[in-house]
């Protein structure tokens, strides 16, 4: 990106970027709140101490794009590629979000908060999660395979399975009711 525009201690309010366009550059201590994002180009842009709450962030192009301590407030995060955003540095954390069909393979995401997200068909393939939490989150179809959950907190989160053998679990914590979704490829019954 040549001469990047810079934007600090702004709060940015009901903005479509889909009809106004967004201006790339590098974003720090931004607020997003009630913007529309879908399908828009957030490539190679910055975030730095940025917070989107209530946004709708489908299908953006984050390809290169940077995310330091961003957090994430009920926003509609479907189909984003995390994994071909910047990994430098990289941390953020998720609450009431919808991540559905999003793909973080292959990142290295420790210690990362996902409180009452939706997660259905989220892809966590060769991820490394050591130290992340999944608080109240719907896991329906998600991708463990290869993945690394060493110290993961499963304890409240729903609809997971995860294939113990295929998966690094050790210290990760599981409720008794998660137990089903570790055994799922034994094909048993537990009453």
């Amino acid at each position: 990106m040549d001469n990047p525009e810079y934007f600090t201690d702004k709060e940015y309010l009901n903005i479509n970027y889909a009809k106004v366009g967004f201006a790339l550059g590098e974003y720090e201590i931004c607020k997003f709140e009630k913007c529309t994002f879908p399908k828009v180009k957030l490539s190679e842009s910055v975030f730095i101490n940025c917070e989107f709450i209530g946004c709708d962030l489908t299908s953006c192009n984050i390809s290169a794009a940077v995310f330091r301590d961003v957090k994430f407030n009920k926003c509609n995060l479907t189909g984003l590629q995390f994994d071909g955003c910047n990994q430098l540095l990289l941390s953020f954390e998720f609450t009431g979000c919808q991540l559905n069909r999003s793909s973080f393979f292959g990142m290295k995401l420790h210690k990362i908060e996902f409180t009452k997200c939706e997660m259905v068909e989220i892809d966590f393939g060769r991820a490394d999660l050591t130290g992340s939490s999944f608080n109240d989150c719907d896991l329906r179809n998600a991708v463990f395979d290869n993945t690394n959950l060493f110290k993961c907190d499963f304890r409240k989160a729903h609809n997971y399975i995860i294939d113990p053998e295929n998966n690094k679990i050790s210290k990760a914590k599981f409720s008794y009711l998660g137990i089903p979704g570790l055994l799922t490829k034994y094909a048993i019954e537990i009453e």
